[in-house]
């Protein structure tokens, strides 16, 4: 019976350290984001602020429409 392989990828839940490299911005200027309420959707894991890559880039796209 031949071996059957399934190839899954995944990334992973951006920190606000990421998320600051990969948007070219300060770390506090996402906490002073998240508390107006503005930039991309974030969740709150235990006491760590995490960044789903594909809500960053959605977000990101939304900002070039309008």
């Amino acid at each position: 019976m031949p071996a059957r392989i399934r190839v899954v990828e995944l990334e992973g839940l951006w920190g606000p350290e990421e998320l600051g490299a990969f948007l070219g911005i300060p770390e506090k200027t996402l906490k002073h984001w998240r508390l107006t309420g503005y930039g991309p959707p974030w969740a709150r894991l235990g006491k760590h602020v995490r960044y789903d890559p594909a809500g960053v880039r959605a977000w990101l796209a939304s900002l070039e429409a309008a």
